[in-house]
């Protein structure tokens, strides 16, 4: 007989030994692992509930390839044994009901995911102890949905002891268990009305735009003593929706930067000083390499990304869990994350500054970007606005960001312009603001009104001929580190989603792929940028002037 637990203590203490290759966040849900074991003040480990839910995952078959074929059980590697030993292991001392109620599993494609969340939802089906039963598997499209319950069907029909044990019904909608009306199905978009989930499991997180079916899913669950909401997903290229959005909370609280005690995660992927076009990182964000990723076919992907551009954020995405705004992106976003350092705007008072300013809607976000040339480097601080209306219909990082403070909500339908000129002139007084230069669209009103403050404003109108030259710069900058900003989470995804493509005479312009994905802090900044470079570019030195013979 295995002993689960003894193997999920060893997976833990190998990752942090070094002995298994890992990134930063599965090395601190491992530590996080071994300080509760150390202190089970509030939280119990129980070895039989982690035994149990083990056992009967590797009683179930597998569904697909060869293994199938010859009817062989799962067989649980030991990062895996140690993802069910804590989602199921953890006990509250105060009630004895479990004590992870959501669990984030972020694992780049062909690690099993599918087939290890649907013995999950068999197991929450049968073997929790849930009288009526409501396991959901849900995804944005029908196809979706079945990746968990096709193969939860299989299991069943391959499986004669387990369906005569638990007397189940294998049907073309649902398996269900008759005597107690429980079930597990698979549905598109929210649960239908008076659903109680027990268990729910979100295949494909990243796919979703907005939480609607993650909400309806998680209120439905209040009447259960110890639900599980299970998302299982890789990483993909929308950084405005919930799956990120729960990616970035779940980093927070094994960073202990956020406390959520009831949230467990294993987010496989690389550091973001990883070279990704290594072996080594696709063995460190891959905890199946060699098992269920096959090292030919992953190292095939890896010279199709090194051989064609094209093909490098899908396998970065795919292969290795690293986000992209976009999938043709025209900035590098970790060369833009490594620019991050600790500043604060209050530091550089006084220094000489340009503005940015694109108000491209009134209806949607507006940007403002202010840019203090410093040396041959730059520091830049953004702001964005964006009317309540909008915050009511728009996504969720939206919310996150504006209960953050990186993002400026106005009162009423539309941007109150008046906010914005209040931190314009707030920037004039503390700076000395070289030049503002503005979109003329929407801004006639506003700059009218910023002219008579003596605001020094100069239109820049959005076409390749202003946009080209400092759009190249801003990339060589950003390449180069040789720009600072404070993490603002707007801006880099902002940087994320734009797109660009040369034209023949090698110009190149900001564009987005779809109208989600905003680029107004990118064009404000490339505004200001190039209003910088025109200044240095004119600028007269007199010293060599009186040394020429004239």
């Amino acid at each position: 007989m295995k002993n689960y637990t003894e193997i999920s203590t060893q997976y833990a203490k190998d990752v942090l030994a070094g002995e298994v290759l890992a990134a930063k966040y599965i090395q601190l849900a491992c530590a996080q692992y071994m300080d509760a074991l150390e202190d089970q003040s509030k939280y119990y480990y129980d070895e039989s509930k982690a035994h149990k839910a083990c056992k009967f995952i590797e009683a179930q078959f597998h569904t697909k390839g060869k293994w199938a074929s010859k009817k062989k059980n799962l067989i649980l590697e030991p990062w895996q044994i140690f993802f069910i030993c804590n989602v199921f292991g953890w006990l509250s001392v105060a009630t004895g009901f479990r004590r992870y109620r959501e669990v984030l599993l972020l694992v780049p494609r062909k690690n099993g995911k599918s087939a290890l969340a649907a013995a999950i939802g068999l197991y929450m089906l049968c073997a929790d102890g849930e009288h009526g039963a409501e396991v959901y598997t849900g995804a944005t499209s029908e196809k979706q949905a079945k990746e968990v319950f096709v193969p939860a069907q299989a299991m069943v029909r391959m499986n004669a002891p387990l369906k005569e044990h638990f007397e189940l019904q294998n049907n073309a909608s649902n398996i269900c268990i008759l005597k107690n009306g429980s079930k597990m199905e698979p549905i598109i978009g929210n649960p239908p009305d008076g659903s109680s989930p027990s268990c729910a499991i979100v295949d494909e997180v990243h796919e979703h735009k907005d939480s609607r079916l993650i909400d309806t899913m998680v209120t439905g669950m209040l009447a259960r003593e110890q639900p599980l909401m299970l998302y299982i997903t890789t990483a993909g290229d929308n950084l405005a929706g919930p799956c990120y959005q729960l990616q970035l909370e779940a980093q927070k609280v094994l960073e202990k930067v956020q406390e959520n005690e009831q949230l467990f995660s294993l987010i496989y992927g690389i550091d973001k000083e990883d070279d990704w076009s290594t072996v080594e990182s696709a063995k460190k964000a891959n905890p199946n390499f060699g098992v269920s990723v096959s090292e030919e076919a992953i190292l095939a992907r890896l010279q199709d990304a090194k051989n064609n551009a094209r093909k490098q954020s899908t396998y970065k995405t795919k292969h290795l869990n690293v986000w992209v705004g976009s999938r043709e992106a025209y900035f590098n976003v970790d060369k833009w994350r490594n620019c991050e350092s600790g500043i604060n705007i209050d530091d550089y008072f006084g220094h000489r500054a340009f503005i940015g300013l694109d108000l491209a809607s009134r209806v949607d976000i507006a940007a403002l970007e202010l840019l203090i040339p410093d040396g041959d480097d730059y520091i830049r601080f953004g702001k964005y606005y964006l009317p309540e209306s909008a915050l009511e219909n728009g996504n969720d990082m939206y919310k996150a960001w504006a209960q953050e403070g990186w993002l400026t909500i106005t009162d009423g339908e539309i941007i109150d312009f008046n906010e914005i000129k209040a931190d314009i002139l707030g920037m004039c007084s503390h700076f000395e603001i070289a030049e503002l230069a503005y979109d003329p669209f929407q801004a006639t009103m506003l700059i009218t009104e910023l002219m008579e403050e003596g605001v020094p404003v100069v239109e820049m109108r959005p076409t390749v001929l202003n946009f080209s030259e400092p759009m190249k710069i801003l990339d060589s900058v950003i390449r180069a580190g040789k720009i600072q900003h404070n993490g603002d989470p707007v801006m880099t995804w902002m940087i994320s989603n734009t797109v660009a493509k040369a034209d023949a005479k090698d110009n190149v312009y900001p564009r987005k792929e779809r109208d989600e994905n905003k680029i107004d802090g990118v064009v404000a900044l490339i505004m200001a940028l190039g209003r910088a470079q025109q200044e240095a570019e004119t600028v007269v030195d007199f010293d060599d002037l009186l040394t020429v013979d004239i």
